[in-house]
């Protein structure tokens, strides 16, 4: 049987809008095609080593949560983590999770907080917060597929050579409200400003991230058998109703 170890990075902080969904749905679609899966929470204090996960899930917290936990991700996992995401594996962040990925996030005032610069993208706050329900188009293997989500943030990211859009925003602001791009794509890591509805409602995503993950672990010729997606479907039309 085969088996995925997902490494959820400080479940115990970083939790808004429900992003432990994402989680949930890479681990529900899994099991319902016979896959193992384990859920490993690692938070401060807690040891992780390059080749112990096969995708790693970081979401988003408020600043005081989110400050609480910067000097562990820098200085004590951040190696490990940036080895990781080099060695292509699947990573999922969301929202400050994505931002604490980059390079610095600048203050309203000016001053600069260094991240871990696994990722070459910035990010600057401002004052005005992008809050909606938003919808996307993303390219999956040449397959264009509408995603809806939402999205809560201050942050306006930028992103840096040798990373892509992860999608095109349709509704909604995006990475910064000026170039019609959302979240980024490096290597094996895919981030986005989007919360915990996103894999829940985009199954099309949730699989991606589970193929590559298997392919990875298990070869290329690894096919991820087929699932409905009757569900999900469901969700994201009336979702894309209401949005309107």
């Amino acid at each position: 049987m085969e088996k995925l170890i997902i490494g959820h990075f400080y479940p115990d902080l970083l939790n808004l809008y429900g992003d432990r969904g994402n989680v949930l749905a890479l681990m529900r679609r899994a099991q319902l095609r016979g896959i193992e899966v384990e859920v490993k929470r690692i938070s401060i204090g807690d040891d992780v080593k390059v080749g112990d996960i096969d995708i790693g899930f970081i979401g988003g917290g408020q600043d005081r949560e989110q400050n609480i936990m910067a000097d562990d991700m820098k200085n004590v996992k951040g190696p490990v983590i940036k080895q990781m995401i080099e060695d292509g594996v699947v990573f999922l962040t969301i929202c400050g999770g994505y931002q604490m990925l980059g390079k610095y996030y600048e203050e309203h005032d000016g001053t600069k907080i260094e991240c871990l610069g696994a990722l070459p993208h910035y990010t600057k706050g401002e004052n005005e917060r992008f809050i909606n329900d938003t919808v996307y188009e993303i390219d999956i293997n040449g397959v264009k597929t509408t995603v809806v989500g939402f999205e809560n943030h201050s942050g306006r990211t930028y992103l840096g050579e040798g990373e892509k859009p992860l999608m095109t925003v349709i509704k909604g602001h995006g990475n910064n409200g000026e170039d019609g791009t959302e979240g980024a794509i490096y290597k094996n890591t895919f981030c986005t400003y989007s919360h915990g509805s996103l894999l829940p409602k985009n199954p099309a995503i949730t699989d991606m991230m589970l193929s590559i993950a298997l392919k990875r672990k298990y070869g290329e010729d690894y096919k991820l058998p087929s699932l409905s997606t009757e569900t999900e479907d469901l969700a994201r039309k009336q979702a894309l109703e209401y949005i309107g």
